[in-house]
């Protein structure tokens, strides 16, 4: 056999982008009111619960494992990962809530890329800190997490938040960037994303160029998959990311030019 004729190694990456559960400020309008951090709301316990059940799902259903987790800074989509995370590492597929885990099989990082639009487009102009500077405590964040899952090692694609009044296209394309970064930098590994609805949007409207995307749930889920074949010195080439995702089955709501013209 030539040189030519060497069979590389070929892997299917999947990367999961989902939105964080349901947040408290959507269920009790006057949290607001006495919060220290107004524009950070937790989850309720639905949420979580929430959180959990599709960490669940995500490990029955997939048919493949999920390597590495990364999650935006803010305390709804921690505490989401925390609960997926939980989930993903049980030790028996159907395990329930606080059953225990085995953290060797995920990897968590926080990352500020997937972090929410900072624009009064998702946050309200009023509950904005006086600075414009939203800050986050990562240590405190990574002690949410399930013990022994958190990689601090994992260097961060972006080492800083973004200014208030980011334009949403210029957010759409931190989500698309960041989605495609992370991929670059794991290659031989299935990824979940936990993130925000427009960035679980953007990830369908990139990858199905067509799809108009009205509709993300909470923990709500996208599906890209593409090819990766690996040659030698740690070489990899990938093909495009395509998307899997299915409209409503994992709660995102979009139409493609192709269904408008079948009136669907």
């Amino acid at each position: 056999m030539s040189s030519n004729d060497v069979v590389r190694p070929k892997f299917d990456q999947n990367v999961i982008v989902m939105r964080h559960g349901d947040r408290r400020d959507n269920f009790d309008p006057t949290w607001v009111n006495t919060a220290a951090r107004p524009w950070d709301p937790p989850l309720v316990d639905e949420g979580r619960a929430r959180a959990y059940r599709t960490g669940l799902e995500l490990r029955n259903s997939l048919g493949f494992p999920i390597n590495r987790v990364f999650v935006s800074p803010f305390l709804r989509c921690v505490q989401t990962a925390s609960e997926a995370v939980a989930a993903l590492c049980t030790a028996d597929n159907g395990g329930a809530r606080g059953s225990p885990i085995d953290p060797s099989k995920v990897k968590v990082s926080i990352e500020y890329g997937l972090c929410e639009m900072l624009n009064d487009a998702a946050i309200r102009p009023h509950l904005v800190p006086k600075d414009g500077l939203f800050t986050f405590d990562i240590s405190e964040l990574e002690t949410m997490l399930p013990a022994g899952t958190v990689d601090t090692s994992a260097e961060k694609i972006y080492s800083e938040m973004p200014k208030w009044g980011e334009a949403v296209t210029a957010s759409r394309g931190r989500y698309e960037h960041i989605i495609q970064a992370l991929a670059d930098k794991y290659p031989s590994e299935n990824l979940l994303l936990v993130t925000h609805g427009e960035g679980v949007g953007t990830s369908v409207s990139t990858f199905m160029k067509d799809a108009d995307v009205y509709e993300v749930n909470y923990c709500a889920y996208s599906h890209l998959r593409r090819s990766v074949n690996f040659g030698d010195g740690g070489s990899y080439t990938a093909g495009n990311f395509q998307l899997l995702t299915v409209p409503h089955i994992t709660g995102i709501g979009f139409l493609t030019q192709s269904s408008l013209a079948d009136g669907v």
